[in-house]
């Protein structure tokens, strides 16, 4: 296939041209969602006989499986022409082989339920007719949007997929409540001249189809790699001691971030070694000490005792042996902050570093200026000499 992004040709009709990798390239269109194929340098029995289905993946990272009945060579990245609906659609060559057989048991899918048949690999008039298709997609949702704006609808098109054979057309969109989409389906019907299908997503697979940058500086987990969206919750903020802040919760979808979930489990075993109550105070022979803050992966528990402003870090080892003392009636120990260096008194010892330090260049600059001033003394003083000889020799 060609890439839809550098444009380029096929080397023999199987990978693209364009990727020096050769359909593995790090751009968003042609690595999203993409699997990597770990048994693709194992040696195949001699008696083996291949997995018939495919993946096939199309626009904005929708996946689909179609069996090979007629037995054609594919490779990852062949674009080839599939059943559909109505018919044909063309898409590309995601993953093969046994590959296939693991993510259909993933999934709950069984070999017989997969009906749909890959018809060929995409010949000339097959590319032209695609990416021809493709090249609408952009001019007809700007008038798809005008339209919709016009007839006073409360929905946002997000998306817009071509079908390969130029038959058919499908809108994503996104809305708050349930629209009433009837007349807009006629009137897109005649401007368009195609079969359309208006199709609702939500927000979150909004962002996975139009992709983007997250706070964290790196592409969308949704548009890359994240295929099952599970629910996010508040708990899962205060569970890592974050602040509720939504708008540094909540990513470009608007939902609060999925990473959330993603150490969710390491916090929750690292805070079972911690005491199970909120306001713990301990009681240490310097009075009471209130916990003020926790720190869940470094294992520590911050305490002020009385109105001191500096806080004492206790392990939650020590606070639970601290808890032990107090229950059977007896102090802690007295709970000191530990000590720090303030920085307006004077240093007893520098650190030797490699850099000289602002006095150092002041005082080099000071003796430079001596020998300067020195060697101009003394040339001044030879000069003067030198002229009083030749005085007394006149």
């Amino acid at each position: 296939m060609g890439c839809s992004n550098c444009g380029s040709g096929t080397i023999n009709g199987n990978k693209p041209a364009g990727c020096k990798n050769n359909g593995n390239c790090g751009t968003t269109g042609c690595n999203k969602l993409n699997t990597y194929d770990w048994l693709s340098h194992i040696e195949r029995p001699v008696n083996y006989k291949p997995f018939n289905i495919v993946e096939i993946r199309f626009k904005g990272g929708r996946k689909e499986y179609f069996k090979n009945s007629n037995n054609i060579k594919l490779s990852v990245g062949t674009l080839v022409v599939v059943d559909a609906e109505t018919g044909y659609d063309a898409g590309e060559v995601l993953l093969t082989d046994e590959l296939v057989r693991l993510q259909l048991n993933k999934r709950g899918i069984t070999s017989e339920q997969v009906d749909k048949k890959i018809q060929r690999i995409c010949n000339e008039s097959d590319l032209e007719k695609y990416y021809k298709a493709k090249e609408k997609e952009a001019s007809t949702l700007t008038r798809a949007r005008t339209i919709a704006l016009e007839m006073g609808l409360s929905m946002k098109l997000s998306d817009i997929d071509f079908q390969g054979d130029n038959r058919k057309v499908t809108f994503y969109y996104t809305a708050e409540t349930r629209v009433d989409f009837r007349e807009l389906i006629k009137v897109y019907a005649e401007e368009f001249k195609v079969k359309i299908e208006m199709r609702q997503i939500g927000f979150r697979n909004e962002a996975a189809r139009l992709g983007g940058i997250g706070s964290c500086g790196r592409e969308l987990c949704c548009s890359t790699w994240l295929s099952d969206f599970k629910q996010v919750s508040l708990n899962a903020a205060r569970t890592q001691n974050l602040s509720i802040n939504m708008l540094k919760l909540s990513g470009v979808c608007g939902k609060l971030k999925c990473c959330l979930n993603f150490e969710l489990d390491t916090y929750m075993d690292a805070l079972k070694h911690f005491p199970k109550t909120k306001n713990l105070t301990l009681v240490a022979e310097n009075g009471e000490a209130h916990l003020q803050k926790i720190d869940i992966l470094k294992s520590l528990m911050w305490f002020q005792v009385g109105e001191d402003s500096n806080w004492v870090p206790l392990r939650t080892d020590i606070v639970k042996q601290y808890m032990k003392l107090n229950e059977s009636g007896q102090k802690a120990p007295i709970l000191n902050a530990p000590k720090t260096e303030n920085s307006s008194t004077p240093t007893a010892i520098r650190e030797k570093t490699d850099f000289m330090s602002s006095d150092d260049l002041l005082s080099s600059d000071l003796v430079g200026l001596d020998k300067k001033t020195k060697q101009s003394q003394g040339n001044k003083n030879n000069k003067k000499h030198k002229h009083k000889k030749q005085k007394r020799d006149n």
